[in-house]
């Protein structure tokens, strides 16, 4: 069955609950034109094309890295070659950290060595290594328990993340990496290990950022990948002590340069109002960051080109942001809404893509009330490729936060993270992980949304102060 046939299949089974319960509010040449969009993405786009440039050509984009610069140049020439107007970079300036060695190994009841990855930020061991007895907790919760001691210590969170086709696993989860160090340091801890925040089991521990508190001494973390974590977990079932060497050189750099690069589709009538489409352009060190957020960049850059093409630009304009540092201090996401800080009632809706390189599976809005009808109707047109549930009250992303708490309206088309957080943050995140496929369906998704906001004549009503605060998925 071919791609058409599937898509027609698909909308003809839309549910009579997706359907608008009131009258449109769509006028017929918007739902004519966004419906076009989908299809001819959905027929094949080029987003996985740009993936494979950014990747292949520029690699690993570490904030303040070379990787990084060289995104930012591929990024400027890559809008340009693609007709995008107003290409430009933004500065932003940035913390800058580095990896360096990191080595683990268990020394005793048994000599065993560690597969495992600084955190983002951590600072390093003394130079001969830190190696102590190992404690081992299930949550910060259980740091403040009775009885618990882990001065002079090395706490090794054993927190497990559960597969999920929506990402709660993650949220749920993540607390013990980006809290869990500083919290073990206010009550004298050496070190912290952490179970990777994953859901493989390969020996290619996750990466990530952790928050240190000031005021409180900070200490070295790592997280441990899955099998050594639980090879870590069955020695503690023995009752006897565990002790374990840690060493990492990891070390902080002077502040840094770096830039978010925009583009944009011109609007025909409205140019001064924006619809902005969003992704990261930076990555962690130890891969490519093809999932995490070179798909994301691939989409939005395709979505917004497509646009382009159209005979008839939008009334408003579409603006690309490839945002930097979302991986480690959103500089770029602090520095665009202060940079933008006089225009932002123009914006009339943000969306970021970061969440890989599969299926939608529902598209998230946050805007006023007045909004849903016109949601409802949105969300019938992304329905063919599977975002056709319209949930409420959602977020855009964590580079639009700054945008969201200002009351920009927001939205996300979620995707499947069933196997998302396989690779996310780890030596594993690379170009053969991309779905070409299911990144068509999110260009298909994406710029049948943008067009709607940039050509709706009334824009959507700004968020309400109560529901401005980003909530974490």
């Amino acid at each position: 069955m071919n791609r058409f046939l599937v898509a027609l299949t698909l909308s003809l089974a839309i549910p009579a609950a997706l359907e608008p319960q009131t009258p449109a509010v769509l006028a017929p040449d918007i739902r004519r034109t966004a419906e076009a969009l989908r299809e001819k993405a959905f027929a094949g786009s080029q987003a996985a094309r740009w993936v494979q440039e950014l990747t292949d050509h520029v690699g690993p984009r570490l904030t303040g890295s070379p990787g990084d610069a060289a995104a930012v140049a591929w990024a400027l020439a890559t809008l340009k070659a693609r007709g995008f107007a107003n290409v430009r970079a933004e500065k932003a300036v940035t913390h800058v950290w580095k990896r360096g060695i990191e080595t683990g190994e268990i020394i005793a009841p048994v000599s065993q060595n560690l597969a495992l990855t600084a955190l983002g930020g951590s600072v390093p061991t003394p130079g001969g290594g830190i190696e102590a007895e190992v404690v081992e907790l299930p949550s910060l919760a259980a740091l403040e328990a009775p009885g618990t001691n882990v001065r002079g210590k090395i706490v090794f969170f054993n927190k497990r993340m559960e597969r999920t086709g929506d990402g709660s696993g993650y949220g749920a989860a993540v607390d013990v990496r980006s809290h869990g160090p500083a919290r073990a340091a206010k009550l004298g801890a050496a070190a912290v290990l952490i179970r990777s925040i994953g859901t493989d089991h390969n020996r290619t521990p996750h990466t990530g950022g952790t928050d240190y508190e000031t005021g409180i001494a900070k200490i070295p973390a790592a997280a441990l990948s899955v099998p050594d974590a639980e090879l870590l977990e069955r020695l503690l079932k023995e009752k006897r002590p565990v002790r374990v060497r840690l060493t990492l050189t990891c070390h902080d750099d002077p502040d840094a340069d770096t830039a978010n690069v925009v583009g944009e589709i011109p609007g025909r009538e409205r140019p001064a109002e924006i619809v902005l489409l969003g992704a990261h352009l930076d990555s962690w060190d130890l891969a490519t960051g093809a999932i995490d957020d070179g798909a994301g960049c691939g989409i939005v850059i395709e979505a917004a080109r497509l646009i382009g093409e159209l005979p008839r630009h939008p009334r408003r304009s579409v603006r690309v942001v490839l945002f930097a540092n979302e991986e480690h201090g959103q500089a770029g996401a602090n520095g665009y809404r202060q940079a933008h800080d006089s225009e932002i009632r123009l914006h009339v809706a943000a969306l970021e893509a970061d969440s890989g390189t599969d299926a939608p599976t529902a598209f998230s809005w946050n805007a006023g009330p007045t909004a849903e009808p016109l949601i409802r109707e949105i969300a019938a047109i992304l329905a063919p490729m599977g975002a056709g549930e319209a949930i409420p009250r959602g977020s855009g992303g964590a580079d639009v936060a700054p945008l969201q708490q200002a009351g920009v309206p927001v939205f996300s088309i979620r995707q499947d993270s069933s196997r998302y957080f396989d690779y996310h943050h780890t030596a594993n995140d690379t170009f053969d992980k991309v779905v070409p496929a299911s990144l068509d369906r999110m260009v298909a998704a994406v710029s049948a949304f943008a067009y709607v906001a940039a050509e709706m004549p009334e824009p959507f009503e700004k968020i309400p102060p109560e529901a401005r605060k980003r909530e974490e998925r």
